[in-house]
């Protein structure tokens, strides 16, 4: 049953479903379950790495677009100027 979760969390790349079943890992019967167990977790592991680097990406261009539109945004003078 755990198997089947994680399986379907990692299909759904829902990495919240992820963390809460590796934390409630159950105690495995056979070593054939503790493979399978860990081959699921090496890929829930890639899977995560994939989801943080895409979030790096996003964040690197959200970063650009503001550094853009900041870069092109008109100056205003907030100031009373008398001198004009």
């Amino acid at each position: 049953m755990w198997h089947t979760k994680l399986q379907i969390a990692i299909i759904e790349k829902n990495a919240q479903r992820i963390d809460l079943l590796v934390s409630q890992m159950p105690k495995f019967e056979t070593v054939e379950e503790m493979q399978v167990a860990a081959a699921l977790i090496k890929e829930a592991l890639k899977l995560l790495q994939q989801l943080k680097d895409e979030t790096g990406e996003t964040l690197k261009k959200l970063r650009q677009h503001q550094d853009f539109l900041g870069a092109t945004a008109p100056m205003t003078n907030n100031k009373f100027d008398i001198t004009s």
